[in-house]
């Protein structure tokens, strides 16, 4: 696993260093979309509906569009005006009783990793939950985002659940519910004994993802038969590549260009600054004469 942040837990005046993982993953098969008549893949791209023209990513910026229709657009400038947690440091708001945080509130798990040659401070703050029975509210930020989050254990090792704000959760009231008969002993008797039948202590073990699974062997069987559904990739017109990968590579054309540009300008002054490489080491006279040669050529080349 890699880490995806380092920081540290603060809570009085015990800094415990922490490397940060993320604790879940997807196991579910994915599927591109393709054009039924051909096979070929669909491509999405960044438009403009102003321009109809294609847009890098470096050159979005975020708006916000009122109810009555107000358009406000804010820049990473403005992003970084706003109050947030530290990036790199976990502060303990509180210690709550684990049984008292309703698992509603629960979001992406973290493994948390000790990230110090003496994890002794890590050690203790897992074992006083254990013992304590008790979680700590923290804020941590994530993607530019402070977050509510739970600290707790598990097989001793810290597990930081990200969490929703309380306005996140809706209320709700059920119509259907309002003056609904409580059930009868006899019936709730029944129900208890039902539940008593199945009850078992929690193994996950048990469980699996059985669509995935027949899926799988679905698109198994159909390859091993040769199936007429299995056919070769047809060969696109273009590389095919997301709106990240464009914009990278975007990224590395321009930065090449302007290193083109500043090796032509340094080019045009390698006359002047020739003798003085000639007298510190002659076999790099060459090589100095033939930058001097070739930037013009560029520049033509560019021109044209």
């Amino acid at each position: 696993m890699r880490s995806i942040w380092k920081g540290s837990i603060a809570f009085g005046l015990v800094n415990v260093p922490v490397k940060v993982y993320t604790a879940t993953e997807d196991h579910d098969i994915k599927f591109h979309q393709v054009h039924a008549a051909d096979g070929g893949r669909i491509r999405y791209e960044r438009v403009c509906t102003v321009d109809g023209q294609p847009v890098q990513f470096a050159d979005i910026d975020k708006a916000y569009e009122s109810p009555e229709g107000d358009r406000v657009i804010l820049t990473d400038e403005d992003f970084s005006k706003l109050p947030a947690a530290e990036k790199h440091e976990i502060p303990v708001l509180q210690f709550v009783p684990a049984d008292q945080i309703d698992p509603i509130f629960f979001d992406k798990s973290y493994f948390l990793e000790p990230d110090s040659s003496t994890p002794k401070a890590y050690v203790l703050l897992a074992k006083t939950l254990e013992q304590t029975d008790r979680i700590a509210l923290v804020h941590f930020t994530l993607r530019q985002k402070t977050r509510l989050g739970a600290l707790r254990v598990r097989d001793g090792v810290l597990v930081l659940q990200a969490m929703l704000w309380p306005d996140e959760v809706r209320s709700v009231a059920f119509d259907k519910l309002d003056g609904v008969a409580e059930p009868r002993p006899q019936e709730l008797q029944m129900a208890e004994t039902l539940v008593d039948t199945l009850s078992d202590d929690f193994d996950p073990g048990l469980y699996v993802d059985e669509y995935q699974i027949e899926l799988k062997k679905l698109l198994d069987e159909a390859i091993a038969s040769g199936s007429s559904k299995v056919t070769r990739a047809p060969e696109s017109a273009a590389p095919e590549m997301d709106a990240e990968v464009v914009d990278l590579v975007a990224a590395l054309q321009r930065s090449l260009e302007a290193s083109g540009r500043r090796s032509a300008k340094s080019g045009d002054a390698a006359p002047a600054t020739a003798p003085k490489a000639a007298k510190a080491a002659a076999p790099e006279k060459k090589p100095v004469k033939k930058a001097a040669k070739k930037a013009p050529a560029k520049q033509a080349r560019k021109g044209a």
